[in-house]
This record gives structure tokens, C-alpha cells and sequence, in this order.
């Protein structure tokens, strides 16, 4: 999303650009008004131009995070904006209140940015091989894959190493040479827990660990546990939709189409599972932290899939 939104201010040729992360909600700040200090920027942002006499460009990171009342000041902040003085672009992973999300709508363009997966990554990788005239032989963009995820600027900066070293790239160059883990999003780790693939669940777990906390992954279980209790109870997947939020998404459907593969018994054992690995999580030495959440991982994969190898 990142890089479509500097395609779009370099088109435009705006080169003076205003990011504003928004935190996240829940978030303690100081601030008396409308806007949380971090979401301040944005009026003077959409109020004036650039220095230079061009158009100056704002960039608001997180959108979706924005509460009911900055969503209401912005969105009358942008209905007023000048077009030929500013270029907002709006970043989110989900959702953007009302009423921003409709003024957007009505006043600019929406761009999908979907998801890049390993298997298009994969298929970028060849792609990009191909076009640097480098050969890939074996396993070697599986093992690129593994190392680097679905991160193409780094995979794109690998692949111009190694097309200066001359070296024939196999799998086992590439896992011998490189030793960093992908940082990916927890989903990863749970499709491969509801596969009951036992090693790509462990792998995916320490790909994870290298980069985030344990606890957090203890939450996106615990979320998928509820989940997944909601569609055996619920006697059709709208009353299912309905108690988990009203969201219905690609995630919901999967949940729902799998309802009936864990047993209501193997969900009560992840979930005392689940709270003992939070336990020891919370109390125990940090030197634990590790096994606790593999031998977690290799209960939820009996529990969830059958034990696969």
C-alpha cells in the first residue's frame, strides 16, 4: 500500500508529503479535543498548501483506526480541501469510519491492494529472475520463499546480489547463505495449525517469533478458538456472521466451511491449553516461553487437523 501511495504522489508530482500514522484505538493521550495529538497534523495538512507553490500531499497511515469523532472532523475538512492544493491519500486495512469512509468515497478514488501471497510471490520471484537473466535451479525460490516470505523489495535486493556474485543458486546456497526469518502475519501460522501440518506449524511458529511476542499469537489463537466455537454453535453461518460482529469476509467463510472438522471436545481441550500456555506465559521464566508455544502448536495441529509430519 505503501509504495502504490508514492506512485500516486509522484504521478501527481507532489513531493512534499505529511505522514500521519494513526494509533491504535484504546490508545491513552493527552489531548482535549477531537483529534489524538498523533492525528493533529491532519489540519494543517488539508487547510495549506505547499511552501513551494505546488501541491503538498498528505498521507494518513492506519485509517481504519481513526475514532468516530476525528473521523467527523476530517471528513469536513476534506469536503473543503482544495484539490489543486492538496493530495490526501488514505491508507487502511480495514474499514475507515463513518462519515470519512462515504466522503471518500464520493470524492476520490478507491484502490484494492490485495494481499500478496507466497504463491504469487513466488510467481513474482520467477518473474523477476527471469528478467535479471538469473537461473534459479532446484528448490531454490522455495527456499528463497522460506527465508525472505512475501517481501519483494528484499527478495528483488537478493536477487541483485546474487546475480553480481555469478554463483549458481540452489536451495542449499540460499539456506546456507541466508539465516533471517519473514516477518509475516499471524494467519500464516494459523492455516498451517488448521492443516494439522505439524512442521510447517513449527516453522511458521519460529518465522513469528523472531519477530513478534508470543502473547500476541496467543491472542490471534484465542480469536480463532472463539471463532471457530461460534460457527459449531450457530445453525447457519448468517446467525454465525452475526454474533462474531457482522463481518463477513473471505476468513469468516473458511471458519464456517470447516465448522464441523474440530470436535467440540478438541475445542475444549485448545482451549485449557490455551490458557495454561497463558499462564506460563505471564508467570514463568522467559527461557520457557519458547516450548510452551511449540508444544502448543503441536496439540492444536492433533486438535484442529490430525497430526501430520
Amino acid at each position: 500500500m505503501l509504495s502504490k501511495a508514492q506512485e500516486i504522489f509522484s504521478q501527481l508530482e507532489v513531493d512534499e508529503v505529511a505522514r500521519i500514522d494513526v494509533p491504535p484505538r484504546g490508545t491513552a493521550d493527552a489531548s482535549d479535543g477531537a483529534l489524538r495529538t498523533a492525528v493533529e497534523p491532519v489540519v494543517p495538512a488539508l487547510q495549506s498548501g505547499s511552501l513551494f507553490g505546488g501541491r503538498s500531499g498528505l498521507l494518513v497511515v492506519d485509517a481504519q483506526s481513526l475514532l468516530k469523532a476525528e473521523a467527523t472532523v476530517i471528513a469536513e475538512l476534506v469536503s473543503l480541501a482544495d484539490p489543486g492544493a492538496v493530495v490526501a491519500v488514505f491508507l487502511a486495512a480495514g474499514a475507515i469510519p463513518a462519515p470519512l469512509g462515504k466522503t471518500l468515497r464520493d470524492v476520490g478514488d478507491t484502490i484494492a491492494v490485495r494481499r500478496l501471497t507466497e504463491r504469487s510471490a513466488s510467481e513474482w520471484l520467477t518473474s523477476a529472475a527471469r528478467e535479471r537473466r538469473i537461473g534459479l535451479h532446484g528448490d531454490a525460490v522455495a527456499a528463497l520463499i522460506n527465508r525472505f516470505g512475501t517481501d519483494v523489495a528484499s527478495l528483488g535486493g537478493v536477487l541483485d546480489q546474487l546475480q553480481s556474485s555469478g554463483e549458481e543458486i540452489t536451495g542449499e546456497m540460499v539456506m546456507t547463505r541466508f539465516r533471517n526469518r519473514p516477518d509475516e502475519p499471524a494467519w500464516l501460522y494459523m492455516d498451517a495449525v488448521a492443516t494439522g501440518h505439524r512442521g510447517e506449524a513449527l516453522r511458521r511458529l519460529e518465522d513469528f517469533l523472531h519477530h513478534g511476542h508470543p502473547l500476541v499469537l496467543l491472542a490471534t489463537i484465542n480469536s480463532d478458538l472463539r471463532r471457530r466455537s461460534l460457527a459449531a454453535a450457530a445453525p447457519d453461518y448468517e446467525t454465525f456472521a452475526d454474533r462474531d460482529g457482522g463481518r463477513r469476509n473471505y476468513g469468516m467463510e473458511k471458519v464456517w466451511k470447516q465448522r464441523n472438522r474440530v470436535k467440540a471436545s478438541d475445542l475444549n481441550h485448545a482451549l485449557s491449553a490455551l490458557a495454561r500456555a497463558d499462564l506460563v506465559l505471564k508467570t514463568a521464566p522467559e527461557v520457557t516461553h519458547r516450548v510452551t508455544m511449540e508444544r502448543l502448536t503441536v496439540a492444536l495441529c492433533r486438535w484442529y487437523g490430525g497430526v501430520r509430519r
